[in-house]
C-alpha cells in the first residue's frame, strides 16, 4: 500500500540505508564493526542489555519461563524484565546469533533499529507536500538526532522511536480520514515495547491531538470520541504486559521521587543553543543537559513556521504551546519528574527530550510545506538571525560554564546554516535548479549528520569507554564451561556465584541462579533484606552484590558453587576445588542448603538491626539451627612494616599482620576503614585483588586457617584505622549448619514452579530462599493454602506436623486480567470498526 511505486521503494530504502551507513561510518571513527576488537557494548549496553539479550534467547528458545526467571537475585518476574528491557519485534533475530558473539549480535541490531526509525519516519514526512529527496532529508534527521546516537547504547529504547512517526501519522489519518487502524496498532506495539516510553509518548501524543483538534473544532471535534476509543482499547491490549509490570513495581516499594527545588538542577539559560549546535555532546551521566539537536535544517524550517508571514497564528500558538511546555519542563522540576513518572531517573536525565527534537522536525515538515521561492528572504533573516545568536551565546557565554562546547562546533554550527542559505539563494535566483536544490540540501544534512553522529558516538566512548570485545567474548566459554558441568552433575536446585564475574548480571548470561543483579526491574522486598544479612543492595536496591561477605550467607542462600579466576586467592572452609580450566577454577561448597528449611513458628520475631550485619546473621542462624553459638570474634592487625604513631595517618601501601586462632575464617572488615572505590587487597603474598567498596559488601575474605597462623595482608589505600579482623569459628558454623541440614527440604523447580516434600515433627513455618512477589500461589497437600513472609523478603508457610507435599507457581498479578484485556479489546476495536463502516455506508 505505501511503496506503490518503484521510486517510493528508493526513497523508502534509502531512508533506512543512509542513517545505517552514517552509524558504521561513525563506529568506524572510533574502531568498532563487526568483529572488531572494541565492542558497541558500554555503560549499561555492557552491563544489561548484552546480559539480558541472551537469556530472552533462551527465553525464545523454550529453555526458560517467560514470567519468572531464578537466574536473578534469587529470583525474579521475568515478564516486568522484558517489558522494560526486552520487548521488541527485533527479538527473534536473537535465534540466529549464539550468546558467545552479543557484541556483534547488538551491533547489527542497533544498526537495524536506527535504518527503521529513519524508514518510519519516512511514512509519515510523504504525507507533507515536500520533496521526495526532502523525505529522505528529514528521515535521516529524525534517525540520528543527538538523543538518539547518545542512547543508542541502551538499544532497549530504540524501538520507542520507531512506533511514534507512526503514532502521529495514525493520529493525522483518524482525523483526516477517519482511518483509526494505524493508531491502534502503533500505539499498541509502543505501549508492548517499553511501557516507560510509552507513556511520555502517550501524554505527549495525547497533548498533540487536542492541540490539533483546536486548531479546526468544527472539522475535527467528531474525532474525539475515535481517538478515544482507539487509544483506549490500543492501552488495554497492551495491558497483558504493562498491568503485570505496574502491579510490580509498585508492589516492590518504589516510592515517588521528592521534589527538592523549583528549578532543575543543571540548567541553565544558554542550554537550548547550546545544544542546537553541530557536535556537542556534554555528558549522559549525572550532570547533563537535554539532548535536542535534530539538525540545523530541521531547525530552520521550523522556525520558519513560526515566523514566516504564511500559516494561521491560531495554529501556531497551539504548536507552539507544546514547545513553550516541553521548555519549561526542562527548566522545572515538577514537570520534569511528572514526565519520568514522578521517579527521578538513575543518569541519562531528561528522557523525554526525543519529544522536543520530534516536534521540530514534525513542525519544520509543516513550515517546509509553505516556502516558495520569494520566501528567501524570510530564511535569510532567520538564518542570520540563528548565526548571531549562537555567536552571541558561544562568545558571551559565562566564565567557566559550557566548556564541552568546542568551537569546531561553533564553526561548523555557523558554516552549515551558511550553506543550507547559499542553496535556497541559488535557487531563488534560478542558478540551480529544484532538483539539484533537493540533492544538494541531502547530501547537506547526510554530511552534517554524518559529523555530528561521530561526535555523539565520540563522546560516548570518552564519556563511557566502549568495552573491548575481549572482555565479554574471551571469558565467556571458560565461565560458561564450568556453569554447564554444575548443571549436569546436579539435578536439584542450587545457586551459584562468580567472584570474579564479566558484570553484575552474567546469572542471566551463562543461566544459573545467584545473588547479583543491576536492573531497575528487581525484587526490593528480597534485596532490601539480603543487605541487612550482607549482601550490599542500599538505597533503591538497583544493584545487589554477593562479593565479600561470610559463610553462614553462603550457606543460607544456597550457593553450592563459586568461580573463581585462577590467579584469586580463594580459600573457603568448605569449599572444595572440582574442576579448572585455563582461566577459571570451580569450587563445590558442602555446607549449602537447599531452597527451603523447617524453622519455628515464632521465626519471624527476629528483629533484624539496621547496620549491624554479624548480629543479624548469628541471630538467624540460632533461630534455623536452635542452638546458640558464639560465630564471630573481633581482633587488630598491627603494622609489619613500619612504626607509625597511632595519631598518623599511615602512608600506602602498606603490609598489616595479626594472629589468628585454629579453624578460623578470616575477614577483613572494610567498613572499619577508609578505602577508595578500586583498593587493592593482598593475602599472604598472593596476587592482588580488586575491591569495589561502592558495590560490594564489606567483609573482605582473608582466607581459612585451620592451624593457629599469622596472616599478612597488604592494603593499596590510605588509612587512618587499624584495620578490624573479624573470625569466623568454623566449628560453630558446621555444627549449625549440620542442624539446619536436618530440616531442610529439598524443593524441585521447574520454570515458574518449586515443589517438594515436608516431614514435620510439630506445627512449623517452611521458611524459602524465594523472594516473596505476590504472583506466587501454594498448595499444600493439593490444596491452596496461605503464603506469609519471612522478614518481608522470602516466602513463608505454616506446615502442620506430618508429611506433605508443597508446591508453589508463580504467575505475575495481573497477567489473567491484563491478558483478558489483550484478547478483548482488538474484538472490541473490530466492532468497532465494522460499526463505523455501518455508520459511513449510511
Amino acid at each position: 500500500m505505501f511503496l506503490k511505486t518503484e521510486q517510493n521503494f528508493i526513497y523508502a530504502g534509502l531512508s533506512f540505508i543512509i542513517p545505517i551507513i552514517i552509524m558504521i561510518i561513525a563506529y568506524l571513527n572510533i574502531g568498532i564493526f563487526l568483529g572488531s576488537d572494541v565492542s558497541v557494548l558500554v555503560g549499561d549496553g555492557f552491563t544489561q542489555s548484552s546480559h539480558f539479550h541472551a537469556s530472552f534467547r533462551e527465553v525464545i528458545l523454550g529453555k526458560q519461563s517467560i514470567f519468572y526467571t531464578w537466574n536473578a537475585s534469587l529470583g525474579l518476574n521475568y515478564l516486568s524484565l522484558v517489558s522494560y528491557y526486552l520487548s521488541s519485534l527485533f527479538a527473534p533475530l536473537l535465534l540466529f546469533f549464539p550468546n558467545q558473539i552479543m557484541p556483534d549480535t547488538l551491533y547489527i541490531l542497533t544498526l537495524l533499529k536506527i535504518g527503521s526509525i529513519g524508514l518510519s519516519f519516512w511514512f509519515l514526512a510523504r504525507t507533507f507536500k515536500i520533496p521526495k529527496w526532502g523525505t529522505v532529508a528529514v528521515s535521516i534527521s529524525y534517525a540520528l538526532m543527538s538523543f538518539i546516537t547518545v542512547h543508542s547504547q541502551l538499544v532497549m529504547w530504540m524501538d520507542s522511536f520507531i512506533y511514534l512517526p507512526l503514532i502521529f501519522l495514525g493520529i493525522h489519518r483518524l482525523m483526516d480520514e477517519n482511518k483509526p487502524k494505524l493508531l491502534f496498532f502503533s500505539y499498541l506495539l509502543q505501549f508492548l515495547s517499553n511501557f516507560y516510553f510509552g507513556f511520555m509518548t502517550g501524554i505527549f501524543s495525547f497533548l498533540y491531538f487536542i492541540m490539533r483538534c483546536l486548531t479546526n473544532r468544527p472539522k475535527y471535534k467528531k474525532s474525539i470520541s475515535s481517538y478515544m476509543i482507539t487509544s483506549l482499547l490500543a492501552a488495554g491490549s497492551s495491558m497483558v504486559i504493562t498491568l503485570p509490570t505496574f502491579l510490580d513495581i509498585k508492589a516492590n516499594g518504589e516510592t515517588l521521587s521528592k521534589i527538592a527545588s523549583f528549578k532543575t538542577e543543571v540548567t541553565s539559560y544558554l542550554d537550548l543553543i547550546m545544544k542546537n549546535m553541530v557536535g556537542v555532546y556534554d555528558t549522559t551521566k549525572f550532570g547533563s543537559i537535554p539532548f535536542i539537536y535534530i539538525g540545523l535544517f530541521p531547525l530552520l524550517l521550523c522556525l520558519f513556521y513560526f515566523f514566516g508571514k504564511k500559516g494561521n497564528k491560531k495554529e501556531k500558538w497551539l504548536y507552539g504551546s507544546l514547545f513553550i511546555l516541553l521548555i519549561l519542563s526542562f527548566y522545572i522540576e515538577p514537570l520534569d519528574l511528572f514526565w519520568h513518572g514522578m521517579h527521578a531517573p538513575n543518569m541519562f536525565l531528561f528522557r523525554y527530550a526525543y519529544l522536543f527534537s520530534f516536534l521540530v522536525l514534525l513542525i519544520g515538515c509543516k513550515g517546509w510545506e509553505k516556502i516558495k521561492e520569494k520566501d528567501t528572504t524570510v530564511l535569510l533573516k532567520i538564518g542570520a538571525t540563528l548565526v548571531l545568536i549562537y555567536s552571541a551565546a558561544y562568545f558571551f557565554k559565562p566564565a567557566n560554564s559550557y566548556a564541552y562546547v568546542a568551537t569546531s562546533s561553533y564553526l561548523l554550527t555557523v558554516f552549515f546554516l551558511g550553506i543550507y542559505l547559499l542553496y535556497f539563494i541559488l535557487y531563488a535566483k534560478r542558478k540551480i535548479s529544484f532538483k539539484w536544490l533537493c540533492v544538494f540540501l541531502l547530501m547537506a544534512v547526510t554530511t552534517e549528520s554524518l559529523i555530528n553522529t561521530s561526535q555523539m558516538i565520540q563522546g560516548i566512548s570518552t564519556n563511557w569507554n566502549y568495552a573491548a570485545r575481549a572482555t565479554y567474548t574471551k571469558p565467556y566459554p571458560k565461565i560458561k564451561e564450568l556453569v554447564d558441568q554444575t548443571k549436569e552433575e546436579v539435578s536439584s536446585f542450587y545457586r551459584l556465584e562468580n567472584i570474579d564475574p564479566i558484570s553484575a548480571n552474567d546469572s542471566f548470561n551463562f543461566g544459573y541462579s545467584g545473588i547479583n543483579q543491576f536492573s531497575s526491574i528487581r525484587n526490593r522486598n528480597s534485596s532490601s533484606y539480603l543487605n541487612q544479612l550482607g549482601f550490599k543492595s542500599k538505597g533503591t536496591n538497583l544493584n545487589i552484590r554477593y562479593n565479600n561477605n561470610t559463610l553462614l550467607m553462603d550457606a543460607f542462600t544456597g550457593i553450592k558453587f563459586n568461580i573463581a579466576k585462577n590467579e584469586s586467592s580463594f580459600n573457603k572452609y568448605g569449599f572444595i576445588k572440582r574442576s579448572k580450566n585455563s582461566d577459571y577454577t570451580l569450587y563445590q561448597n558442602n555446607n549449602a542448603l537447599p531452597l527451603a528449611f523447617i524453622a519455628p513458628q515464632k521465626i519471624n520475631e527476629l528483629i533484624p538491626s539496621v547496620d549491624d550485619i554479624l548480629s543479624n546473621q548469628t541471630n538467624l542462624f540460632h533461630a534455623l539451627s536452635g542452638t546458640e553459638k558464639k560465630y564471630f570474634t573481633s581482633y587488630r592487625a598491627t603494622l609489619d612494616t613500619l612504626k607509625i604513631r597511632e595519631e598518623k595517618k599511615y602512608s600506602q601501601p602498606l603490609t598489616w599482620k595479626f594472629r589468628i586462632p585454629a579453624n578460623q575464617q578470616v575477614y577483613l572488615n572494610l567498613a572499619s576503614l577508609q578505602l577508595s572505590d578500586n583498593t587493592f587487597i593482598t593475602v599472604n603474598n598472593g596476587s592482588p585483588r580488586k575491591i569495589q567498596r561502592k558495590y560490594e559488601g564489606q567483609y573482605y575474605d582473608l582466607g581459612y586457617y585451620s592451624k593457629e597462623t599469622t596472616v599478612v595482608f597488604t592494603i593499596d589505600s590510605l588509612l587512618t584505622d587499624k584495620p578490624e579482623i573479624i573470625g569466623l569459628d568454623v566449628n560453630a558454623y558446621q555444627e549449625a549448619v549440620s542442624k539446619i541440614k536436618k530440616k531442610a527440604v529439598e524443593i524441585n523447580t521447574t520454570g515458574r514452579t518449586a515443589t517438594g516434600i515436608v516431614h514435620t515433627l510439630q506445627d512449623s513455618m517452611l521458611v524459602t530462599t524465594i523472594p516473596f512477589d505476590k504472583g506466587w500461589k501454594a498448595q499444600l497437600d493439593g490444596k491452596p493454602v496461605k503464603i506469609e513472609t519471612f522478614k518481608d523478603g522470602f516466602l513463608m508457610v505454616k506446615i502442620p506436623a506430618g508429611k506433605h507435599t508443597i508446591a508453589f507457581s508463580y504467575l505475575p498479578v495481573g497477567f489473567n486480567i491484563g491478558l483478558l484485556l489483550f484478547l478483548t479489546c482488538p474484538i472490541l476495536f473490530y466492532l468497532y470498526l465494522k460499526t463505523q463502516e455501518t455508520i459511513n455506508k449510511k
